[in-house]
C-alpha cells in the first residue's frame, strides 16, 4: 500500500489530488463527472414528461403510467447496491464507465417499446445505471478534491440534476410534440455514449481509492463489524435521505402531468412552470456548496430544505389562491426549485461521515434504496388524488421537506474534515 502511494507522488509531484491546489486534473474530473450526471438525471426523469403521449399511444391506464415510473426507480437501488459495491472493489472509474453505457443504451431501448411489458423492462435497465453513476462520480470528487473546496465542486457536479431536468422539460414540452416520443428517446440516448467514450479516454481513477480504500473481495461479515461503529450514523442518514426522497419525488413523478391533466395547462404551460422550478434549481444546486463551505452542511441543509417546503405549497395545495396570481406561482416554482438545491449536500456529507473503504457503497445505497423506494410514490398518488384531490397529494413532499430539514441537526457538523479522517 506504502509502494502504491509513492508512485503516485512521484506521479502526481505533490502527493495525493486531494493535497494539491486546484488544476487540470481536478477540472477534468469535476467536467467528466458533471456530464454523466446531467444525461443520468435527463434519462431518469424524460419519462415523467413524455408520460402523457406515451400513455396515450400504448394505451396505458394512470395506474400502469405510475407503476412504470416507480419501476424505474426501483431498479435505481439494485443499481445503487450492485454498483456501490463495484466501485469500492473494481474502481470508481470502471463503475462510472459501465453505468453511463447502461443508461444510455436502456434509454434508447425505450424508444422501441411497444408495450407494458418492454417498457417495464427498458426502463429497469436504465434504472440500473442511473442508480449506479452517482456514488462513484461523487466519490471520486470527494476524495480528489481538497477539503476547503469539496462541497463546492460536489454541488458543481450535483449542479447535473437540475440541468437534466430543464433539458427533459424542453424536450417534454416543446420538442417531443414535434417529434413525437420515440424519436426524444433515442436521441436523449446519443449524449450518453458520447460521455461513455470521453469517461473512457479521459478519467482517471481515484488516487485515494488505489492507495488505501482497495478491496479484494466483497464487503463481508468481517467488514461489517467494522461498520458497527457507524451504524447509528448510517440509519441516520438512511431516515434523512428518505424523507428528503419523499419530497423531491413527490414533487417530480406526478408534477408534469399534475399541471397539464388537473390544472388544463397543457404540455407548454406544464413545461414551462417546470422550467422555472429548474431555474431556481440551477441557483440552489450551485450555490449550495459555496454557503456549506462557508457556513457549514447543517445550516445550509436546514435552510434549503425550508425553501423547499415553502415553495411547494402555492402550486398544490395552495393553487386556488396562486393561480389567479401567474407572477407569485413562478415565483414559488422558483423558491422550491431553490430548495432543491440541498441535494448537493448530500455527498460531502456522506463522504465526510465515512471511511474511504465503504464509501461508494454507503453512497449508493443510501441514495439509491431510499430512491428505489420512490417505487410506491406513483402509486400513492395515483391512490390517495381521487381521496383527498391531486394538489393536496403533491403537497405531502412539503411536509417530508421540512422533515428533512429538522433530521439533519441530528449528525455532527463536517465542514473542513479530512477525507481520509475516519481511514
Amino acid at each position: 500500500m506504502k509502494t502504491i502511494r509513492k508512485s503516485h507522488e512521484a506521479t502526481l509531484g505533490a502527493g495525493f489530488l486531494h493535497e494539491q491546489p486546484i488544476g487540470t486534473a481536478h477540472y477534468r474530473i469535476v467536467i467528466l463527472c458533471f456530464l454523466a450526471w446531467i444525461f443520468d438525471f435527463y434519462d431518469l426523469v424524460l419519462y415523467s414528461f413524455l408520460l402523457v403521449p406515451i400513455a396515450r399511444e400504448l394505451h396505458l391506464q394512470p395506474v400502469e403510467s405510475s407503476f412504470a415510473l416507480g419501476f424505474s426507480l426501483f431498479s435505481t437501488a439494485l443499481g445503487g447496491v450492485f454498483f456501490g459495491f463495484a466501485g469500492d472493489r473494481f474502481g470508481r472509474k470502471p463503475a462510472i464507465l459501465a453505468t453511463v453505457l447502461l443508461y444510455g443504451i436502456g434509454t434508447l431501448l425505450c424508444a422501441f417499446a411497444h408495450g407494458i411489458g418492454e417498457l417495464l423492462l427498458y426502463r429497469s435497465l436504465t434504472g440500473l445505471g442511473i442508480g449506479g453513476e452517482w456514488a462513484a462520480g461523487q466519490s471520486l470528487v470527494a476524495e480528489t478534491v481538497p477539503a476547503r473546496h469539496r462541497a463546492r465542486y460536489a454541488a458543481y457536479v450535483q449542479l447535473g440534476a437540475p440541468l437534466g431536468v430543464l433539458g427533459s422539460a424542453l424536450v417534454g414540452g416543446y420538442v417531443a410534440p414535434a417529434i413525437g416520443w420515440r424519436l426524444s428517446f433515442a436521441l436523449g440516448a446519443l449524449p450518453a455514449l458520447m460521455v461513455a467514450g470521453a469517461v473512457m479516454r479521459w478519467l482517471p481513477e481515484s488516487d485515494v481509492w488505489l492507495a488505501g480504500g482497495r478491496r479484494v473481495r466483497w464487503p463481508g461479515r468481517a467488514e461489517l463489524v467494522e461498520l458497527a461503529p457507524y451504524r447509528e450514523t448510517l440509519i441516520r442518514l438512511f431516515v434523512i435521505l428518505l424523507v428528503c426522497s419523499d419530497a423531491y419525488w413527490f414533487t417530480y413523478s406526478w408534477m408534469p402531468g399534475y399541471l397539464e391533466l388537473s390544472r388544463g395547462l397543457g404540455p407548454q404551460g406544464s413545461g414551462r412552470l417546470m422550467l422555472w422550478m429548474q431555474l431556481g434549481a440551477i441557483v440552489g444546486y450551485g450555490s449550495f456548496g459555496v454557503i456549506a463551505d462557508r457556513c457549514g452542511r447543517r445550516p445550509t441543509f436546514c435552510v434549503f430544505a425550508g425553501l423547499m417546503a415553502l415553495g411547494l405549497l402555492p402550486p398544490t395545495v395552495l393553487w386556488k389562491w396562486s393561480a389567479p396570481h401567474p407572477l407569485l406561482l413562478e415565483l414559488a416554482m422558483v423558491v422550491a426549485g431553490l430548495g432543491t438545491g440541498l441535494w448537493s449536500g448530500a455527498a460531502p456529507i456522506i463522504s465526510e461521515l465515512l471511511p474511504t473503504w465503504v464509501r461508494n457503497t454507503a453512497l449508493g445505497v443510501l441514495l439509491n434504496v431510499t430512491r428505489g423506494l420512490q417505487f410506491f410514490t406513483p402509486l400513492i398518488v395515483t391512490a390517495l388524488a381521487p381521496r383527498i384531490g391531486f394538489g393536496a397529494t403533491l403537497s405531502l413532499g412539503a411536509l417530508c421537506a421540512a422533515l428533512g430539514g429538522v433530521l439533519i441537526w441530528t449528525l455532527p457538523e463536517t465542514r473542513g474534515r479530512h477525507i481520509g479522517a475516519l481511514d
